[in-house]
This record gives structure tokens, C-alpha cells and sequence, in this order.
């Protein structure tokens, strides 16, 4: 059998993913709290994910999402890291609140859950890194998941991470108009 780059780069690109997943799963966390969950879309669902980045795009006037949006679907497969809404209990007061109980009243995020969001994301994309494949941690693509809701209910953050191979990066020499320079055009 005679398998072609592209055929080879997508398989890969799969393989990929699944590390990030893991590695986004077994990164440290706050008092052993697991509240990290992953996603991977292709086709249907990721083309419903570029849909939704670019409606959000028009309905608020942030490019970046339209932008970002070509960026997904150029890409093989889109890794999702999100994190459940459930604070860990410490009632430390780092998110601002009291405990945990006033936390919840006012809607707030539990800043463990924040920073571990962070550390997962981190080293899902550090195994992007080791095996060189494109890819770009995306607030936009997370935004999107979240409104569809791919995560169920309980996942209130995301982020997306659409991974690509090619002799260039689909994520460099993007626009650079900053969105400030395009909100004051704008005004």
C-alpha cells in the first residue's frame, strides 16, 4: 500500500491530538481535582465550530474571529481543553469571593480551575511541539465550542487548539491589524 504526505500528516495530526488530550489530562492540578475535559472535532462538528466563530465574528465586530476561523478549517483536526465549573472547595478567597458558596452566588470561576485550565493547555500544546506540528491556542475556537455547547453545561471555559502541517504555518503571517486599531477605525 502507497500512502501519500498529506494522507501520512493527517493520520498523524490524529495521533497528535490524542497525545494532547492525555497530556492535558495527566498535567498537575489543584488538590488532585480533575476538572479538565477534551474534545477533538473534525468534519461536521468543526465545520459547525467555523459556522459559529464566524457568526460570532459579525454579530460583535471581532475579525479575529472570522480570521481564526479560516485557520480551523485549514486544519487536519481542532483540540478542545475546557474545564468544568465546579470550584474545589478550598474556600480560599483567591477568585475574589469569600469562600466557595459566594463564589457560586455571584457566578465567579474558581481560580484553581483557571490555572489548571492553563497548565492543561500548556502541556497539551508543548506535545504539539515536540512532535512540530502547527497549531495555535485559540480563545475564538473555545468561544465558539462554548456557545454550541459541545461540552455540555458544566464546561464554562475553553480554549481550541486546530492543528495543521504544511512546509508553512497556516498560523503565521496572519492579519496584524491589531483589534484596537480596528475598534477606533470603527468609531
Amino acid at each position: 500500500m502507497k500512502y501519500e504526505s498529506i494522507d501520512l500528516e493527517k493520520k498523524a495530526a490524529y495521533t497528535i491530538a490524542e497525545l494532547m488530550s492525555l497530556a492535558a489530562k495527566t498535567a498537575p492540578k489543584g488538590c488532585g481535582a480533575d476538572n479538565i475535559v477534551t474534545l477533538a472535532l473534525d468534519g461536521k462538528e468543526k465545520d459547525a465550530l467555523t459556522e459559529e466563530m464566524r457568526k460570532i465574528a459579525k454579530a460583535t465586530g471581532a475579525d479575529f474571529f472570522e480570521r481564526d476561523a479560516g485557520n480551523v478549517d485549514e486544519s487536519h483536526v481542532l483540540v478542545l481543553v475546557g474545564v468544568k465549573d465546579v470550584p474545589i472547595g478550598l474556600n480560599c478567597g483567591l477568585c475574589g469571593f469569600g469562600d466557595c458558596a459566594g463564589l457560586q452566588k455571584a457566578g465567579g470561576r474558581c481560580a484553581f480551575n483557571i490555572t489548571d485550565l492553563g497548565i492543561a493547555v500548556g502541556s497539551a500544546v508543548s506535545i504539539a511541539a515536540d512532535h512540530r506540528i502547527d497549531n495555535r491556542v485559540m480563545f475564538s475556537a473555545g468561544k465558539a465550542a462554548f456557545n454550541l455547547k459541545f461540552f455540555g453545561e458544566n464546561v464554562k471555559i475553553c480554549y481550541g487548539i486546530p492543528l495543521s502541517s504544511g512546509s508553512k504555518s497556516i498560523f503565521f503571517d496572519r492579519d496584524s491589524v491589531s483589534i484596537l486599531a480596528r475598534q477606533k477605525e470603527k468609531e
